[in-house]
């Protein structure tokens, strides 16, 4: 009974310490949330977290991604985690959205040059995103 009682103990010890190391890969930004305190952010490296306190809330990729929208392509990164770790779960929404937004307002939006087309909207949509910790870095129309 002992024997049981101890395995048991070193078993749960065990999984406690493998569950208490989190490794962020490089290029990556880990979120993590403690009861009643703000969002720390992990950066590259191995970290201990409190199993059971600690919650990995956000893994944000500091690499450019990609989204794509109807009548194009928008590529996007994270600059300042600490601004974009907020809205990070609605950040290809808002962009979708400032995007489109801005391609219906745009005067342009008709011209032949896509890319000049692209480039103004990059600028207007980065105007409210860089606040936010994120930019866009390209923006691609589909043809016509």
């Amino acid at each position: 009974m002992l024997t049981i009682a101890l395995l048991s103990t070193v078993l749960v010890a065990s999984v406690l310490t493998v569950a208490s190391f989190k490794r962020v890969p490089e290029g990556q930004v880990f979120s993590v949330r403690r009861i009643g305190r703000s969002p720390a952010l992990l950066s590259a490296g191995t970290h201990v977290v409190l199993p059971f306190l600690d919650r990995i809330t956000h893994k944000i990729d500091l690499g450019g991604q990609v989204l794509r929208f109807e009548g194009g392509t928008v590529y996007w990164q994270v600059l300042e985690p600490e601004a974009a770790d907020p809205v990070i779960d609605e950040a290809p929404e808002l962009i979708r959205s400032n995007v489109v937004a801005a391609l219906r307002d745009s005067a342009t939006a008709h011209a032949a040059d896509r890319r000049a087309v692209g480039t103004q909207l990059k600028h207007a949509v980065n105007g409210s995103l860089r606040a936010r910790g994120m930019l866009v870095t390209r923006v691609e129309l589909d043809a016509a």
